[in-house]
């Protein structure tokens, strides 16, 4: 059996490797003869601190017996002592597979929600998907445990990589999909776009509520760092103008929105690098207008040496769909 497992030096993307190798034959550390664990998960060996980021540890693997079955015990490990996520092959035609497990432990003094993304790759390094995981509402001092099924998708991976951790507090936390704050509003960020330079990042708001929302200017924005603090030395701008290639935005206008309407804006800038030290964003804590509950998004602003982030005022927007239970604002 082949194995490997390394941390990328100088990136912070951990890399753990599932070896998947014929049922029936024997894990490291398995008695001779044949295994009584065939088609099951092995064990995981490693360093402990070589296996966790930001509060999420991969723990082992568990064996998911298809789609309608919940993650099992076998092969499971409590201890990590040496650096690899070891599994035997799963029969496929029993629809049985490998899922990594892992844990998030919250050390702050309220609860967090925590965004991890995966990276799964076959035994050659090469990205075969993402996936990304919430884990909402991790209590203050709690530990909670989830499983990554790495099934499905293209080919079949044999190794998972760890390339983000992003923790807000709950309270300021996106809603989920199907999900309306007590507010009446869920605000969300996009996945952004970008082209010759330019920098554009979607808000979307909507008024998941009983109530229309009246809504008038711009989005009250406000850049944090890793640690959740203000950064400085960025000009927050209102409008887009000045920002260039990204054009004029439409003036403000007032906006009422109904139970089940929407308002987008933007958030543009250049990440031109030239004199001086550039800045990166990871969070941006965003009110949809002075005295409203406040949201944290994780768009990973990189702004550059440019020091100006333009915002856009906020217009009507299309909606997806009217599916949510309306709450009370």
């Amino acid at each position: 059996m082949r194995t490997s497992s390394r941390l990328l030096a100088g990136s912070g993307v951990l890399v753990v490797s599932l070896l998947l190798t014929a049922c029936g034959t024997r894990t490291t550390g398995a008695e001779a003869g044949p295994s009584s664990s065939a088609g099951r998960c092995g064990e995981v060996r490693g360093d402990a601190g070589d296996l966790a980021r930001d509060g999420v540890r991969i723990t082992g693997a568990v064996e998911r017996e298809g789609a309608a079955g919940g993650p099992g015990e076998a092969g499971a490990s409590a201890g990590i002592p040496e650096g690899l996520v070891r599994a035997e092959r799963l029969p496929t035609a029993g629809g049985r597979r490998c899922s990594v497990r892992y844990s998030v432990t919250n050390d702050a003094a309220e609860p967090y929600t925590y965004t991890v993304v995966f990276s799964l790759l076959d035994e050659q390094g090469r990205a075969l998907s993402n996936v990304t995981e919430t884990v909402p509402g991790v209590g203050a001092g709690r530990t909670v445990r989830r499983t990554l099924d790495t099934g499905g998708g293209l080919g079949e991976p044999t190794r998972t990589r760890i390339l983000d951790v992003k923790k807000v507090p709950s309270a300021e936390a996106p809603a989920a999909a199907g999900d309306c704050p007590a507010s009446g509003l869920r605000l969300t960020a996009d996945d952004g776009d970008a082209a010759m330079g330019l920098r554009v990042v979607g808000l979307h708001l909507e008024n998941c509520g009983s109530r229309p929302y009246a809504l008038y200017g711009y989005p009250v924005v406000g850049l944090l760092d890793d640690a959740l603090r203000p950064v400085g030395g960025v000009e927050i701008l209102r409008g887009t103008g000045d920002i260039p290639m990204a054009g004029d935005s439409e003036p403000p206008r007032p906006l009422t929105l109904p139970p089940g309407g929407a308002a987008a804006a933007t958030l543009a800038w250049r990440n031109t690098t030239e004199a001086g030290e550039p800045v990166t964003v990871p969070y941006v804590r965003v009110r949809p207008k002075d005295g409203a509950d406040p949201v944290i998004v994780a768009p990973n602003l990189d702004l550059g040496t440019t020091g100006r982030l333009g915002v856009s005022a906020w217009r009507e927007a299309a909606t997806a769909g009217n599916s949510d239970r309306p709450r009370g604002s």
